[in-house]
Order: structure tokens, then sequence, then C-alpha cells
């Protein structure tokens, strides 16, 4: 009596039949491959999203360093050899050089604002091109996941409508498995379309925001190429606190 008793005690714990490994075993190969391919759609689109967060954040901390120090150069090409190698802006300011340059060789005339204006046209497109990869695939995560999801909600209540007919009658333990597998694979559809969605509009709010302030910056470099660097933006400048700090001060005594 007493070695039943241990024998029974020391027996291990029973697997739980409903868990998610259990769903996809007794889901098949559509279970499985509905579970894989919204795993893989998950996985990638947040790989998009941190490295589209650190490219946008490169792109921003070259954006301070313009607005800080580029336009006290005496020249585009002095301010651009101040900025990085692979910087939006310093591509901005080559192909607004380059175009200057080959507008001198063009043996059909054309307006020079025009063409300097096309090309550094087609160099924010070029860039803000870049800055978009990836997004459209994310677009496309966040739209059809819950479709997929419901392809495997649709297969896993069919498997219990079929063990239904098999037995004759609705019991729980029956149905609990491809019921449970269902649900599963709804709630992974959501999963993966919801920070799909929100990665999308977040991204694509600061493209806009980046894309606003390199058009400023070409249209920028557009006036000091049109005007022979007659027309320049103001740089900032801490001295130019000073004065209004300066009228804060109380007035002196008479």
């Amino acid at each position: 009596m007493l070695t039943t008793i241990l024998a029974a005690g020391a027996a291990p714990a029973s697997k739980n039949p409903y868990g998610l490994m259990e769903s996809l075993e007794q889901g098949g190969l559509i279970a499985q491959s509905v579970f894989g391919i919204l795993v893989l759609m998950s996985i990638v689109s947040f790989y998009i999203l941190f490295t589209k967060l650190l490219e946008q954040q490169k792109i921003m901390s070259q954006a301070k360093r313009v607005r800080a120090s580029f336009w006290n150069s005496t020249s585009l090409r002095e301010g651009a050899a101040k900025l990085e190698k692979n910087s939006a802006y310093k591509q901005i300011v080559d192909d607004g050089l380059a175009a200057q340059e080959q507008h001198a060789k063009l043996t059909d005339p054309v307006e020079a604002h025009d063409w300097l204006h096309g090309s550094l046209a087609r160099s924010e497109a070029a860039i803000n091109s870049k800055l978009g990869g990836g997004l459209a695939f994310l677009a496309t995560v966040g739209s059809t996941s819950p479709f997929i999801g419901l392809f495997g909600t649709v297969i896993g209540i069919y498997r219990a409508l079929i063990k239904i007919g098999a037995a004759g009658q609705a019991s729980i333990d029956a149905v609990a498995g491809p019921v449970g597998e269902s649900l599963i694979m709804t709630a992974l559809g959501l999963v993966t379309a919801v920070p799909a969605v929100l990665a999308y509009n977040w991204l694509q709010r600061r493209n806009k925001a980046i894309a606003e302030d390199l058009s400023a910056f070409s249209n920028d470099v557009l006036g000091y190429l049109a005007s022979n660097g007659a027309v320049r933006p103001t740089a900032p400048s801490a001295a130019r606190s000073a004065p209004a700090k300066a009228t804060t001060a109380a007035p002196a005594k008479a």
C-alpha cells in the first residue's frame, strides 16, 4: 500500500493537453505553417523597426550639426567637408555642386535655377526613398496578418466540427483542443498586426519630419548656388542671445 502511494507521488505531473505546442501538434502542417509565418513576420517587423529608428536618429543628429555650424562656413565645399562622409546633407550639397558644374557644360541652354532645382529634387527623392525602405513590408504585415491568423482559426473550427461529428456529441474534451488552437491563431495574428501598424505610422511620421528638414536645407542650398553665395540662411549663434538677456537687466538708479 505504502509503495503504491510513494510511486504515485513520485510520478511526473501530467502534461497539459491544451498547451501551445500540443495545439500545434494536433493542428498538423497547416497550423504549424500559419504559426511559423506569423512568427517570421513579427520578427522581421521588429527588425525593420529598430534598424529604421537607428537610421532616422542618425539623420536627425546630422541635422543638428548642420544647423549649428554648416552655414558658418565660407563656402559650400568647406561646409560639406565638415559633414560626415555618408551624411544625407553632404549628399545634397555634393549633388548641388555637381549640378552647378554640369550646367556650365550644357550645349542646350537651360535655366540654371531649373537645372539646380531638378538635381536637388532628385537627391532628396533618393534619400527619402531609402528612408522609406521596409515600410511597405510593415504595412503588408499590418493588413494581412489578421487574415492569416483567421485562416488558422477557420481550420481549427473545422477540425472541431469534424470531431463533434465523429463523436456524435459536442463534449468539451472533444472540441477543446481545436477551439483552443483557433483562438491561439486569432491572438497571434493580432499580436503580429498591431505592432506592425504602430511601427509603420510612427516611422512614417518621423520620415515626414526628416523630409521637411531636408527640403528646407535643399532650398537653402539652391538659394546659395543661384545667388553665387549672396543668399544664405542666418546661422544660429550663442552671441545673439546676449542682447536679449541684457534687456532684462534692471535699470540703473539715477
